[in-house]
Protein backbone atom coordinates (compact mmCIF):
# COMPACT_ATOMS: atom_id res chain seq x y z
CA UNK A 1 0.00 0.00 0.00
CA UNK A 2 0.92 3.48 -0.51
CA UNK A 3 2.30 5.25 2.34
CA UNK A 4 1.79 8.78 0.87
CA UNK A 5 -0.50 11.50 2.43
CA UNK A 6 -4.13 11.48 0.91
CA UNK A 7 -5.31 14.43 -0.83
CA UNK A 8 -7.82 15.76 0.78
CA UNK A 9 -10.55 17.81 -1.45
CA UNK A 10 -13.00 20.09 0.44
CA UNK A 11 -15.77 20.71 -1.99
CA UNK A 12 -18.32 22.37 0.34
CA UNK A 13 -16.82 26.04 -1.13
CA UNK A 14 -17.19 24.71 -4.82
CA UNK A 15 -19.49 25.89 -7.12
CA UNK A 16 -22.05 22.83 -7.34
CA UNK A 17 -21.71 22.55 -11.02
CA UNK A 18 -18.04 22.43 -11.23
CA UNK A 19 -17.82 20.06 -7.88
CA UNK A 20 -18.16 16.53 -10.01
CA UNK A 21 -15.21 17.74 -12.53
CA UNK A 22 -12.74 19.07 -10.01
CA UNK A 23 -13.64 15.49 -7.97
CA UNK A 24 -12.98 13.44 -11.11
CA UNK A 25 -9.84 14.91 -12.34
CA UNK A 26 -8.50 14.55 -8.59
CA UNK A 27 -9.17 11.10 -8.59
CA UNK A 28 -8.04 10.56 -12.31
CA UNK A 29 -4.57 11.88 -10.85
CA UNK A 30 -4.07 9.54 -8.41
CA UNK A 31 -1.82 7.11 -8.48
CA UNK A 32 -3.03 3.30 -7.81
CA UNK A 33 -3.32 2.65 -4.00
CA UNK A 34 -3.61 6.56 -3.08
CA UNK A 35 -6.41 7.92 -1.81
CA UNK A 36 -8.28 11.08 -1.58
CA UNK A 37 -10.41 12.51 1.34
CA UNK A 38 -13.62 14.18 -0.39
CA UNK A 39 -15.50 16.16 2.37
CA UNK A 40 -18.90 17.87 1.64
CA UNK A 41 -22.04 18.99 2.90
CA UNK A 42 -24.37 16.49 1.92
CA UNK A 43 -24.41 12.93 0.85
CA UNK A 44 -22.12 12.37 -2.05
CA UNK A 45 -24.11 8.76 -3.25
CA UNK A 46 -24.96 10.30 -6.81
CA UNK A 47 -21.32 10.91 -6.94
CA UNK A 48 -20.27 7.41 -6.36
CA UNK A 49 -23.31 6.03 -9.00
CA UNK A 50 -21.12 8.30 -11.89
CA UNK A 51 -17.33 7.11 -10.22
CA UNK A 52 -18.89 3.34 -10.41
CA UNK A 53 -20.20 4.02 -13.82
CA UNK A 54 -17.62 5.60 -15.37
CA UNK A 55 -14.47 4.61 -13.27
CA UNK A 56 -15.53 1.13 -13.09
CA UNK A 57 -13.86 -1.45 -10.76
CA UNK A 58 -10.76 1.32 -10.53
CA UNK A 59 -11.81 2.59 -6.48
CA UNK A 60 -12.70 1.43 -2.90
CA UNK A 61 -15.77 3.93 -1.81
CA UNK A 62 -15.23 3.78 2.40
CA UNK A 63 -17.85 6.62 4.17
CA UNK A 64 -15.56 8.37 7.25
CA UNK A 65 -18.42 10.51 8.37
CA UNK A 66 -21.94 10.43 7.34
CA UNK A 67 -23.42 14.03 8.25
CA UNK A 68 -25.91 16.22 8.61
CA UNK A 69 -23.81 18.71 8.35
CA UNK A 70 -20.70 17.32 6.77
CA UNK A 71 -19.71 14.18 4.98
CA UNK A 72 -16.34 12.70 4.75
CA UNK A 73 -15.55 9.57 1.73
CA UNK A 74 -12.25 8.29 1.92
CA UNK A 75 -12.07 6.79 -2.11
CA UNK A 76 -8.45 4.86 -3.07
CA UNK A 77 -7.98 4.31 -6.53
CA UNK A 78 -7.33 0.03 -7.16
Amino acid sequence: MNKTQPVVLDVRNIVPRERHPKIFNTFDALKKGEMMILINDHDPKPLKYQLDAERSGQLEWKYVEQGPEVWKVEITKK
